[in-house]
C-alpha cells in the first residue's frame, strides 16, 4: 500500500490559540478515510493545512513524496481540494471553469467526453454554459466536484462534500469515490453524516479539540 499523503507532526496556533495540535498520519493509496468532529473542533484548519490553503505552525506535509511548501508545483499536482463553499470566476460559464482547469492541469485529452459525462453525472449538463453564480448552493458544490474529477490527482480532499447535495447526487459521488478507489487515489472526506462511514469509510479519523486520532 503507498502512502499518497503524508503528514508529521503538523500543529497550527493563532497566537496564544492553538487549532491544531501536533498530529501524524498518513492517507493511503485506495483508501477513503472519514473525517469526523463536532464543530469547532479543527476539521476545516485541518484541510486548509492539507491543501496548503495555509501553511502549518509546525510540522510537515507530503503529498506523492513532495514536501507541500518547498515543493508546492509538484504536489499541487497530485492533490486536489473541494472546498464546502466552492470558489468561482464571475467570467467564466461552468464549461469555462472545466476547460480552464483541464488546461492548467494539461488535462484536455479527451476532455469533450470527459466534460460532458462528468456534468451530465452531476446534472449540469443543460446549464454547463451559465456562470455559476447564477447556480444554487448544491449546484455550485456539484460544479466544485467537477472541477475536481475533470483534472488527475492521487490525493482527494473533500469538505463537507454532501452538505448542500440532493440524494441522487449523493449516489453519484459515492460511486465517483468508489471508482477512485479502485484507481488507487487517496481519498479525506470531512463529514457529519454517520451513513457515510457505513457506506464506504475505510477508515475514520475523529478530531476533537484539535487532536486528530484514528478509530
Amino acid at each position: 500500500m503507498t502512502v499518497n499523503l503524508q503528514t508529521q507532526e503538523i500543529s497550527k496556533r493563532y497566537d496564544s490559540f492553538t487549532a491544531l495540535e501536533p498530529s501524524t498520519f498518513a492517507l493511503n493509496s485506495a483508501q477513503i478515510t472519514i473525517l469526523s468532529g463536532p464543530n469547532g473542533s479543527g476539521k476545516t484548519t485541518l484541510l486548509s493545512c492539507l491543501s496548503g490553503i495555509i501553511q502549518p505552525t509546525t510540522g510537515s506535509i507530503s503529498v506523492g513524496g513532495y514536501d507541500l511548501f518547498s515543493s508546492e508545483v509538484e504536489a499541487r499536482k497530485r492533490l486536489a481540494f473541494v472546498p464546502d463553499v466552492p470558489r468561482f470566476y464571475l467570467e467564466l460559464t461552468a464549461w469555462e471553469h472545466l476547460r480552464f482547469i483541464a488546461m492548467a492541469n494539461q488535462a484536455l485529452e479527451g476532455f469533450e467526453n470527459r466534460a460532458e459525462d462528468i456534468l451530465r453525472k452531476l446534472g449540469l449538463w443543460k446549464v454547463r454554459h451559465h456562470f455559476p453564480h447564477h447556480y444554487s448552493r448544491g449546484m455550485r458544490l456539484k460544479l466544485g466536484l467537477a472541477l475536481a474529477f475533470i483534472r488527475p490527482f492521487e490525493v482527494l480532499l473533500l469538505d463537507e462534500p454532501t452538505s448542500a447535495l440532493d440524494q441522487d447526487a449523493v449516489g453519484t459521488l459515492i460511486k465517483e469515490l468508489e471508482a477512485l478507489r479502485s484507481r488507487e487515489v487517496s481519498v479525506l472526506l470531512s463529514t457529519h453524516d454517520p451513513n457515510l462511514l457505513k457506506q464506504i469509510g475505510d477508515r475514520q479519523l475523529v478530531i476533537s479539540d484539535g487532536r486528530v486520532e484514528e478509530q
